[in-house]
């Protein structure tokens, strides 16, 4: 990548039910990170709401809607421009949907986030200690 080329900006979906946040495990690292929420690539003319909305269906088959945006930075480890968006479940139960990209999803307890994810976005974690029961 050249430094006039930009990655594209990504959406990530932070998906709270039943006391639980989803979490994905992809099928490669991207770099350090193996663990990852819901989310992609914002496309053209896609607000960061409505890509998350879209990437959570076409990588878990949940549908939802975006509740808020919790934040965005440049991630310390890909560099590319984040976006975070709470999104409440409207319907559907989370499985592997895209194969090619995915391993597991699981849906994890506060003190499970952890294991999974170490140095999460100051935002995104003051939101889940807010909504994840301890």
């Amino acid at each position: 990548m050249t430094e006039t080329e930009q990655k594209p900006p990504i959406s990530m979906a932070i998906i709270v039910s039943d006391g639980r946040v989803l979490m994905i495990r992809r099928r490669q690292r991207e770099g350090k990170l193996l663990w990852a929420f819901p989310g992609g690539g914002i496309e053209a003319g896609e607000t960061p709401e409505q890509a998350a909305v879209r990437e959570v269906d076409e990588e878990v088959g949940l549908e939802v809607k975006s509740v808020q945006v919790l934040g965005s930075r440049v991630h310390p480890y890909t560099g590319a421009d984040m976006t975070y968006v709470a999104c409440d479940v409207v319907a559907g139960e989370a499985f592997v949907k895209d194969e090619e990209e995915l391993d597991v999803v699981a849906w994890l307890t506060h003190g499970d986030l952890p294991q999974y994810a170490k140095g999460l976005f100051d935002k995104v974690q003051a939101y889940l200690d807010d909504v994840l029961p301890h």
